[in-house]
């Protein structure tokens, strides 16, 4: 196998699928790596350019709008998210400076707390609603069309390759 140095990943990744990898479909896997990152990326700019917040932010957000009371303790978000508590800790109190979500002590568990939706974060969510599901239209569902089953599919069968999510320690 030729590594071109200096070479991006998916550069060295379109080396192997030309000179074949172990029998290996690499011109697929690149294929759906590629598409996945700039998906990414592409829903990510539009919910900042379309609610002013970070994924992240929105991920916590949508949590809260979930629930009835748009309240959770932080364990919660972070099984929710697949963080480590530590890391949505933080991730709040950035959040709270930035009047998106309230932080409230629990008590029932005085170690605990609650993290609530604020009016500003009501509306930075909604907002990242539209704009997610705008660009989920252009760029996802559209594309997708009548290979919707297909994807569904293959995308059940790497989840169960994938096994049951386990939050980041």
């Amino acid at each position: 196998m030729i590594l071109v140095l200096g070479a991006s990943p998916l550069v060295t990744l379109a080396v192997m699928a030309e000179q074949g990898g172990e029998g290996h479909d690499w011109a697929t896997w690149d294929a759906f790596h590629d598409v996945w990152r700039r998906l990414d990326r592409a829903l990510d700019h539009a919910v900042q350019q379309g609610a002013g917040i970070s994924i992240p932010e929105f991920e916590i957000l949508i949590g809260l709008h979930r629930d009835p009371d748009h309240r959770l303790r932080v364990r919660d978000v972070a099984a929710g998210i697949g963080w480590e508590k530590s890391r949505v800790s933080h991730q709040v109190t950035r959040m709270v400076g930035r009047g998106l979500v309230a932080r409230a002590d629990c008590p029932t568990d005085g170690r605990g707390s609650w993290v609530t939706m604020t009016t500003e974060g009501r509306r930075a969510v909604l907002a990242g609603i539209r704009a997610h599901t705008a660009a989920l239209e252009q760029l996802f569902w559209r594309p997708v069309g009548t290979d919707a089953d297909t994807l569904r599919s293959v995308s059940h069968r790497v989840l169960d390759a994938l096994g049951p999510v386990e939050p980041e320690a």
